[in-house]
């Protein structure tokens, strides 16, 4: 085994440490980027991409850049291949996703007081310029969520700054929906819906023909496969385009759409802004 020395021992001694407790590890070079983790990519000789989502192109035996290269395999840590690395390693990192984690990065004191508001509490971590929270959860990593807030979890890394305070707290929705794009603008066909009649009746549906278009909605919401979103958006478009304006509509056929919408994985927050997306694109 390697000879723990100095600053080189501190870091290969919590990079073995977090390893044994199954978190994946990596060294760091100054300015938190990634090393090329062998001598033939020093310095990026061998073209790859040690900063991006998928190793180089290198003939390295295994993956040697970035996350790919995080491993819990204390043979390789602590191997003649990667000893040059820690003598020049200025910190530890860790691959979040590997670990079943994933990391909200703060930035600053606004983006941790916004964290406060609507966040679930969980583990803290103390960082150079915010804080790290620590869900216990994967889901796909994503830069600029919102100003200052990065998601850091699959096919990403993240500096080891300690275990933090507090426990745990299972991946939320409001989490997960951060990376969700609104889907993109969708041009409804050219709808003519007559003006509601004196007494707020409706004068071209019956309540049968509400309930059937209820009842198609929900199903076309149930049958999704994929762009579960985009087809929640669509559908909820396409039920205010033929009864939003007439008065046909409750709280009970509203609630009945949210309904479907999540429990095809959509949260309530994601209903409700694809409905007022939906009323906005309409006019209403």
């Amino acid at each position: 085994m390697t000879q723990l020395t100095d600053v080189r021992g501190e870091h290969l001694t919590t990079a073995l440490f977090l390893a044994a407790g199954g978190v994946p590890v990596l060294p760091l070079r100054a300015g938190k980027k990634t090393f090329g983790n062998c001598r033939r990519c020093t310095g990026n000789a061998c073209g790859g991409r040690p900063n991006m989502k998928t190793p180089g192109p290198c003939q390295c035996p295994k993956p040697c850049h970035g996350w790919a290269a995080a491993t819990t395999d204390p043979d390789v840590i602590d191997s003649p291949a990667w000893a040059w690395a820690w003598r020049e390693a200025a910190a530890v990192a860790y691959h979040p996703g590997g670990a079943g984690l994933t990391v909200v990065d703060l930035d600053n004191a606004e983006a941790i007081a916004w964290a406060r508001e609507t966040l679930p509490a969980t583990r803290t971590v103390r960082t150079t310029r915010g804080e790290h929270w620590l869900y216990q959860g994967v889901m796909p990593s994503s830069n600029a969520v919102r100003p200052d807030v990065d998601i850091k979890s699959a096919m990403q890394y993240a500096r080891w700054l300690g275990p933090g305070a507090g426990p745990l707290t299972a991946l939320p929705d409001v989490v997960r929906a951060l990376v969700v794009k609104e889907p993109a603008p969708v041009r409804p066909a050219a709808v003519t819906v007559p003006a509601p009649a004196r007494g707020g009746t409706c004068p071209h549906r019956t309540p049968a023909f509400l309930e059937r278009g209820i009842a198609m909605a929900e199903q076309r919401i149930a049958d999704a496969a994929s762009a579960v979103h985009t087809t929640v958006f669509a559908t909820f478009l396409a039920v205010l385009s033929t009864h939003g304006r007439c008065g046909c509509l409750t709280e009970a056929h509203t609630a009945r759409l949210f309904a479907a919408a999540q429990a095809k994985g959509e949260s309530p927050r994601h209903c409700a802004d694809a409905w007022t997306n939906a009323l906005t694109r309409l006019g209403m």
